[in-house]
């Protein structure tokens, strides 16, 4: 009986030390790269924090079709989209492209960096690096508005137009999809043109 009272000391005082040893161990022989290491889990866990709102919902590689007021077909592609659950008809897009079918069997292309699309207006806007392709004619610029209800396409910010026949600078170009007009801005009181006449 002796025996069995000193063991089961021995184990408890064994058992003790190890306890003893593994909490030291964790709590205060604390090394410089675990902590670099959390310090850098932490960071990144607050980036993500700000650049995704739970508010938010992120979507890739979408797609929208549809016919405008006027009777033109559209398609609109994004590699990724983000939807505010409060405002749920605005849709913010990354690397966006648009594909508009007219009724005269024209196609109109942009592309640009940033968008975004009103699912209820049906009204987009691209900006940042903006490309437009129509018949010969290659637009670019910063930003364009597509207005659905009123059937136009606003360009502004560093509007240049390259055609086989001329190429046009201007601040600002309106387009009445409509009258099929153009009226062209220049708050320099100058519109740089350059017209091939051949």
């Amino acid at each position: 009986m002796i025996n069995r009272k000193k063991k089961i000391k021995i184990i408890q005082i064994i058992l003790l030390g190890l306890s003893s040893i593994v909490i030291f161990l964790t709590y205060f022989n604390k090394k410089e790269p675990q902590e670099k290491i959390i310090s850098i889990l932490e960071k990144e866990k607050l980036q993500l924090n700000d650049n995704s709102s739970s508010d938010s919902d992120i979507f890739y590689n979408i797609k929208y079709s549809g016919i405008d007021l006027s009777g033109n077909r559209y398609i609109l592609t994004s590699k990724e989209a983000i939807v505010n659950k409060n405002f749920q008809e605005i849709i913010n897009m990354n690397f966006v492209n648009a594909v508009f079918y007219f009724k005269d069997n024209t196609i109109l292309t942009i592309d640009s960096e940033k968008g975004e699309y009103n699912n209820k207006s049906l009204d987009m806007i691209f900006k940042k690096k903006v490309r437009a392709v129509y018949k010969d004619s290659k637009l670019y610029g910063e930003k364009i508005v597509y207005l659905n209800s009123k059937g136009v396409l606003e360009i502004t910010d560093n509007v240049k137009v390259k055609d086989p026949k001329d190429t046009i600078t201007a601040d600002k170009l309106f387009f009445d999809l409509k009258k099929k007009t153009v009226d062209i801005t220049s708050y320099k009181n100058k519109v740089n043109t350059n017209i091939n006449l051949k």
